[in-house]
């Protein structure tokens, strides 16, 4: 049974970093992985993904310069650095994971519950 569990969120202010990790069991570490997030009244929207070797990467607009993803293939658990942040970061987050590196939500097989994100002003 796959299992896919986020950690780290949490209540910051604005500028301040948090770091999240997602940690998948129960399947390969040769999978794609990728962040998502949803504001209230908002649809998901992606984040980040990395591929299963790390070599690539990408991000979605909003957070290219502020967020890093990455991991740790010995612990099949994927990274994101959240720097800078600000209000309107303020979302769920959702780990997910699949054979596609991919920025789009259908691509992915696997889904966490999601960690909350909360940066106030």
């Amino acid at each position: 049974q796959v299992q896919v569990v986020e950690s780290g969120g949490g209540l910051v202010q604005a500028g301040d970093s948090l770091r999240l990790s997602c940690a998948a069991s129960g399947t390969s570490s040769r999978k794609s992985m990728g962040w998502f997030r949803q504001a209230p009244g908002k649809e998901r929207e992606f984040v980040a993904a990395i591929n299963w070797s790390g070599v690539m990467t990408t991000y979605a607009g909003p957070v290219k310069g502020r967020f890093t993803i990455s991991r740790d293939n010995a612990v099949n658990t994927a990274y994101l650095q959240m720097n800078s942040l600000k209000p309107e970061d303020t979302a769920a987050y959702y780990c997910a994971v699949g054979d596609r590196f991919s920025s789009v939500a259908d691509s992915y097989e696997y889904w966490g519950q999601g960690t909350q994100v909360t940066v106030s002003s």
